[in-house]
């Protein structure tokens, strides 16, 4: 056949024949089936095929004469030029020879399949999907597509789609000749995830680039939801390295709104699909299990691999997947490189910082980690792109590629539908600009000509500020910078801020805080989890009913969170050490999260009262300390992340550790098993004079400065009227922090210290280096500036 070419006849050398879509849809058939990724077969009108019919219909000088005076910013003036092009590609008879050969290769097709074979009809552009440009999204794509008379009709859309006006205008940005790319059409047999669910994967982290994870977002139905924005999908990340070793590191998942569902509908060519509301039951449920997530996860890593082992280095992968609802089988229906993070210099940290926060009118999930200010420009409707003016923030129910010539000119953009793989969160990405998707109600919260602040600095949350906040940009280049002897590792609450915090040089994380994850991802006390009944207020009741909907039992729901939140973190850092600090809240905190009244006492003073170790073999609470170690182990053996150091604090006594150390054993973290260490907190004056005993017990220390102050000098750190007398540098705390350093020298154990002193005074950090302390903790801002003083001390030391 001269137009035809089969995905097996196909290489992805060959993308000015068929573009680079078809491209990759015929390497991957060709290469990595065999090693069982599931491609659909189809075939490719290959590139000539679209000369053929624009020069046999006289149409192109028309076509140069109608784009020769383009104003692109205009967009009116585009779309006039735009639509013109359109109309003379398509109104373009296809000579019958080629028209032949599209029908015999759909019989064929249709052969192999059984019956009329549906398929999805999609362009593909000779110079799209490039290492350092993505195309995507810039042609038409057409679903359930039957018949001769059909597939033939699609195809003229497609070959016409070339110039649509957001293809028009990212050429031109591109520095791409309209004339010198051309467009081939893929025919490939439909998955029939309509029955099922589908949606996109990336082989690295979309906001941070952080290359060890894949990131696995679904909804029900037809792709084309997830890839718009129409949906709010389901989100899983998948630690690369230990899903190799054969684990099942599913780190983080996040449950979508799902409201709508593409299936098959009836009617012409352009409407053979229609969204339906998906049932409130089914968008509860999460559209893949585990065991699917786990297998997208690997077959995406087989595609990079192979991807990056042709180019000769890292080549992340953008890749969509759809479920088969009848075979219950899972395709790969396309792969391109990722074409953003992956461009970014590793060696370069930006990192944007809101200086103080503001009323915050509504959030949803960030894109990017930068902060824009600006005017908001509401825009309902495609008609109404006019009135918007560079340097507005714009606001809408969400983004097409139509919009894409104005979205270019926006300060920053605010979706209410869509996540992190939808089209307004692509194109953002591409243009370096910050972009809140998904927050359901941001047309009607924010209005237009409000000045307001978007914030995607603040992890995975995306918040929209009132009014104009201050921030500045840190940059730091990251290339030569020395490491000091002493580890400098990172105080860390938030798992949504790990993957970036991790690019800041350290060498670990010296303080995980179990507190945050429980008090906001989980929201609910343990024991009300163990023992729902025992709960009496109502409305507790019934939010924790919602929070653990869907799940085995309410403590399955506290031990996947504690454990995925724990996970992220020790994934981000892995293979250094992250030492997670068991649950140390006072039980007035306790007491505030849901259903935490029922289990909690009243106490006088609860910061030197029923909390850490006192509590982990305590009836009150020993069922509670169960479920943190039932996270941890899960974390270590099915996630793989042996990395994670659990760590007791406020164990006031030798007898004590000795119960909490059997609690964990009873719940199957055995010291020394799998590698398994335990550290304490030095927070306590008997820990300082007990260091040998307790060196027996465990394998590092870590000295907890506020509270080693709190009670080497009788103050009360909770309390406003002594406040004044609190000082981590006073010589009697400096000396007891020098007797744990020996101690456990002498014992050959771990000291580190995780407190607030080094972040905040320098010179204390430098009395640390001199005692000769293995490792400082500090806060993630302070790490660069301790550093290089850290370096200094060394040199200094170095001297005779």
């Amino acid at each position: 056949m001269t137009w035809i070419r089969w995905f097996s006849e196909i290489t992805i050398d060959d993308v000015p024949l068929v573009g680079g879509k078809n491209a990759s849809l015929g390497e991957m058939y060709r290469e990595l089936r065999p090693l069982g990724v599931k491609i659909p077969n189809g075939f490719a009108v290959t590139a000539e095929a679209y000369w053929y019919l624009v020069r046999s219909a006289g149409v192109l000088d028309e076509m140069r004469r109608t784009l020769a005076k383009l104003h692109k910013e205009d967009v009116d003036d585009l779309a006039f030029r735009g639509h013109r092009v359109r109309e003379l590609i398509y109104g373009a008879p296809l000579p019958a020879d080629l028209a032949a050969e599209i029908a015999a290769a759909y019989r064929r097709l249709s052969i192999e399949y059984g019956g009329n074979c549906d398929v999805a009809v999609r362009s593909s552009a000779t110079a799209e999907d490039l290492p350092t440009a993505s195309f995507a999204g810039q042609q038409e794509s057409y679903l359930n597509i039957r018949g001769e008379a059909q597939l033939l009709d699609a195809c003229r859309r497609c070959f016409a789609s070339l110039f649509t006006d957001r293809a028009i205008s990212y050429r031109i940005d591109q520095g791409f000749d309209h004339f010198k790319v051309g467009l081939s059409i893929g025919v490939m047999k439909m998955v029939r995830s309509d029955r099922a669910s589908s949606g996109v994967i990336f082989t690295l982290d979309t906001e941070t680039g952080f290359r060890d994870t894949v990131l696995v977002t679904g909804a029900w139905g037809l792709g084309e939801n997830v890839v718009q924005g129409a949906v709010n999908p389901d989100e899983f990340a998948v630690f690369k390295p230990t899903l190799r070793q054969g684990f099942r590191p599913i780190v983080r998942r996040k449950l979508g709104e799902k409201k709508i569902r593409m299936i098959y509908g009836a009617g012409t060519s352009k409407h053979l699909t229609k969204n339906v509301e998906v049932p409130k039951e089914e968008r509860r449920r999460y559209c893949l299990a585990d065991d699917e997530v786990l297998e997208l996860a690997r077959q995406a890593l087989l595609i990079e691999e192979h991807y990056s082992k042709r180019a000769g280095h890292d080549v992340p992968m953008d890749i969509e997947w759809a479920k088969d609802g009848v075979s219950g089988e899972l395709f790969i229906v396309q792969a391109r490189p990722e074409t953003v993070e992956s461009q970014k210099r590793l060696d370069f940290l930006e990192t944007y910082v809101l200086e103080r926060k503001g009323e915050v009118l509504t959030t949803g999930t960030s894109v990017g980690g930068k902060i824009a200010v600006g005017p908001a420009r509401v825009i309902t409707d495609v008609h109404k792109l006019h009135e918007f003016s560079p340097g507005e923030v714009l606001v809408a129910d969400t983004t097409t590629p139509d919009w894409e010539p104005v979205m270019k000119t926006a300060a920053a953009i605010v979706t209410n539908k869509g996540g992190r793989t939808c089209h307004a969160a692509i194109v953002s990405r591409e243009l370096g600009i910050p972009s809140v998707v998904g927050t359901g109600n941001g047309t009607e919260r924010i209005a237009t000509g409000r000045e307001i602040t978007v914030s995607c600095a603040e992890g995975d949350v995306g918040r929209i500020y009132d009014g104009p906040l201050p921030f500045r940009v840190e940059r730091v280049d990251l290339a030569g910078m020395r490491r000091p002897r002493t580890k400098i590792m990172m105080n860390l609450g938030n798992p949504e801020e790990a993957f970036s915090l991790c690019r800041i040089p350290n060498d670990g994380v010296g303080l995980a805080r179990m507190e945050f994850i429980i008090t906001n991802h989980i929201k609910v006390h343990p024991m009300a989890l163990v023992h729902p009944e025992r709960v009496e207020d109502e409305a507790s009741r019934r939010e924790i009913g919602r929070l653990t909907a869907g799940y085995p039992d309410p403590p399955a729901y506290f031990v996947e969170k504690l454990a995925e939140g724990i996970g992220t973190i020790a994934a981000a850092f892995h293979p250094k050490p992250v030492i997670v600090r068991m649950s140390d809240f006072k039980t007035n905190e306790y007491a505030s999260l849901l259903g935490g009244r029922a289990f909690e006492p009243a106490e006088e003073n609860p910061m030197i009262g029923f909390r850490g170790a006192s509590r982990y073999y305590d009836e009150r609470y020993r069922e509670g300390f169960a479920l943190e170690c039932r996270a941890l182990k899960r974390v270590r053996d099915e996630m793989g992340l042996a990395n994670v150091i659990p760590m007791i604090p406020f164990c006031r006594r030798i007898v004590e550790a000795k119960k909490v150390l059997a609690e964990m054993a009873a719940n199957g973290l055995v010291r020394g098993e799998n590698g398994l260490e335990v550290y304490v907190m030095c927070e306590i004056p008997n820990n300082v004079i007990m260091i040998d005993e307790f060196s027996r017990l465990f394998d590092g220390f870590s000295i907890g400065s506020n509270d080693l102050t709190q009670l080497t000098l009788g103050i009360d750190r909770d309390s406003a009227l002594v406040a004044h007398v609190f000082d981590e540098r006073d010589p009697g705390v400096m000396r007891l922090i020098a007797t744990v350093v020996d101690g456990a020298r002498r014992n050959h154990r771990h000291s580190g210290i995780c407190g607030q002193a080094p972040s905040d005074y320098p010179e204390f950090a430098a009395f640390l280096v001199r005692e000769g302390i293995d490792s400082i903790s500090l806060n993630p801002d302070s790490i660069l500036k301790i550093t290089l003083r850290v370096l200094e001390m060394e040199k200094e030391l170095e001297k005779p």
